[in-house]
């Protein structure tokens, strides 16, 4: 009933309606609300919608059901191999397509639907092995820019081989997180001949030499990738590199010679079919017949024997403690020795290793240069920095006097004394003193039977006492110091904190200022001072008073 109804109603209706009542078909059947009966009659009419000639109407039927589990599989298959812009809706999206519809679908579409199925968050090994195979560059791009996409090594290898000069892949390869060693050891070769290449071309370099930097450069490139390869990726990259037949007698020199002994050690129990442990004993025993037993298992030259025996006794004898030395200065030091051993060999024979030992010492020579200088560069800008905030201290300090009027606060050592200010000599002599300046107590004294007989005598004495005290306390003040009595004044200086030092308002100077010393005032002045001080009546009285006294004794 319904599928009648549907063509009755769609028999004669223009293309945009036919795929509005397509969707609206879609979505009833989808909902599962549809009775037994019915759902048939809506499946058989949506798949009799397959045929219908506009796009528009099988566009509709995508992607009403591109997402849907509940799709029926033939309708998905048969969109699946429609028209590009209709069969992407459900190649990106769909999981009813299964692994053998997708690398089907690989197989025979284009490069448009290539990418759909490259960019499925499902994508499974298989599917991207069909896809690193028969791929182009676009799809292979959208394949490892999917970071859902589980991609085997060995696809991985092979979209390196096929579309490896295309720099975009290469660049989405490389952002991947999961990317084997292997891989990337790949890349850097690619990179590498495609280098080569370039300079032969331009005739900068001969083919000779173009042929032997790019080796060099790879047997680099597996150096500095053994550096941060653990156990398990020492052994992928190891088994990855003799498959490649790039596991040469020159590359195990080199890591030998450049302190790699993970590397050699791995490459020699690959080559040799011994386990690492037993290798690595050896090593430590290079002039032993184990060592060369094992160096002739492996297949290396003869010829390489003496140089590779001369560089590990080095080693040997700096693990030791012996020579002390280590990193670039025991890496020249066991060339050096390798150098020294392969004299002895035929001229004919060891010509060419011993230029390959000589390029060695040059670039171990160069490396030994630049970390040297890296470690110069750095001491010498950490003491330009701490040059350079050794002196904005003061600057600033004066910044600050010049911005802000300075405080003085005045701290003692200790309690001081207001100091009597002494009438000046102009003014106190020859003027007498005014009757109610006059001192009219009583002077008595425990020597009151010593009574002066005339006012000169007393004040002579007077005199002599006053200048015998003072000089006396002089004497007693220079030799304890400032600290016996005599208080130092501490002139601090509080200034205003500029904007470097936001914790603090202000910063206390100390400043220690010394007062001049007073000049001592003449032995003339101080008499006629005494004289003027003291009243004629006041000398009489004493004179009475001890007379008095003596009588009374």
């Amino acid at each position: 009933m319904i599928l009648r109804q549907f063509l009755t109603l769609t028999q004669n209706a223009s293309p945009e309606r036919r795929a509005e009542a397509a969707g609206t078909l879609t979505r009833s059947y989808l909902e599962g609300a549809l009775a037994p009966e019915a759902a048939w009659e809506a499946k058989t009419a949506l798949l009799a919608l397959l045929d219908d000639p506009a796009a528009a109407v099988r566009r509709a039927l995508a992607q009403a059901c591109a997402g849907s589990e509940q799709a029926p599989r033939p309708l998905i298959v048969a969109l699946a191999s429609d028209q590009p812009d209709i069969a992407c809706l459900v190649l990106a999206r769909s999981p009813v397509l299964m692994d053998a519809d997708l690398v089907d679908c690989v197989a025979m579409g284009c490069e448009e639907t290539r990418a759909a199925v490259a960019g499925r968050c499902d994508l499974s090994k298989p599917v991207a092995a069909a896809l690193a195979e028969v791929g182009g560059a676009p799809s292979l791009v959208a394949l490892a820019r999917n970071p859902l996409a589980a991609i085997g090594t060995t696809a991985l290898l092979r979209m390196v081989e096929r579309h490896g000069d295309d720099a975009e892949l290469r660049q989405a390869l490389l952002a991947r997180t999961d990317l084997p060693i292997e891989v990337r050891h790949a890349i850097v070769t690619l990179i590498a001949e495609q280098l080569s290449r370039l300079g032969q071309d331009a005739g900068w370099i001969s083919s000779e030499r173009g042929a032997r930097t790019a080796r060099e450069a790879r047997d680099a490139a597996a150096l500095a990738l053994s550096d941060e390869a653990g156990d398990a990726g020492l052994a992928r990259l190891v088994a990855h590199l003799r498959v490649q037949e790039q596991l040469t007698a020159g590359l195990i020199l080199r890591a030998v010679l450049s302190l790699r002994l993970p590397l050699a050690e791995v490459a020699l129990a690959e080559l040799s079919g011994l386990s690492r442990a037993r290798v690595a004993g050896l090593i430590l025993e290079p002039h032993g017949a184990g060592f060369a037993a094992l160096h002739r298992r492996a297949g290396l030259p003869d010829l390489l024997l003496p140089a590779v025996r001369a560089a590990l006794t080095v080693w040997r004898d700096a693990n030791h403690g012996r020579n002390g030395m280590d990193g670039p200065r025991l890496a020249r030091s066991m060339i050096e020795a390798a150098l020294t051993a392969c004299e002895t060999l035929p001229f004919a024979e060891a010509r060419g290793l011993m230029a390959l030992l000589a390029r060695f010492e040059a670039e171990a020579a160069r490396d030994e240069a630049r970390i040297l200088a890296h470690e110069q560069a750095e001491v010498q800008a950490r003491e330009v920095a701490e040059a350079a905030t050794r002196l904005a201290a003061p600057q600033t300090i004066e910044a600050g006097l010049t911005a802000a009027p300075s405080e003085i606060l005045i701290l003692s050592a200790g309690p001081v004394t207001p100091e009597p200010s002494l009438p000046d000599a102009a003014a106190a002599w020859p003027l007498a003193v005014r009757p109610e300046d006059r001192i009219g107590a009583v002077v008595a004294g425990p020597d009151a039977d010593a009574a002066p007989e005339t006012a000169e005598t007393v004040l002579a004495g007077l005199a002599d006492e006053i200048m015998a005290h003072f000089l006396a306390d002089r004497a007693a003040a220079m030799a304890q110091g400032p600290s016996a009595g005599q208080a130092e004044t501490l002139r601090l200086r509080a200034l205003p904190i500029p904007a470097p030092l936001p914790e603090a308002s202000s910063v206390i100077i100390p400043e220690i200022v010394v007062e001049p010393k007073r000049a001592a005032r003449p032995r003339a002045i101080a008499v006629a001072v005494a004289a003027g001080m003291i009243p004629q009546d006041l000398v009489l009285s004493y004179r009475a008073d001890r007379e008095r006294q003596r009588l009374a004794a």
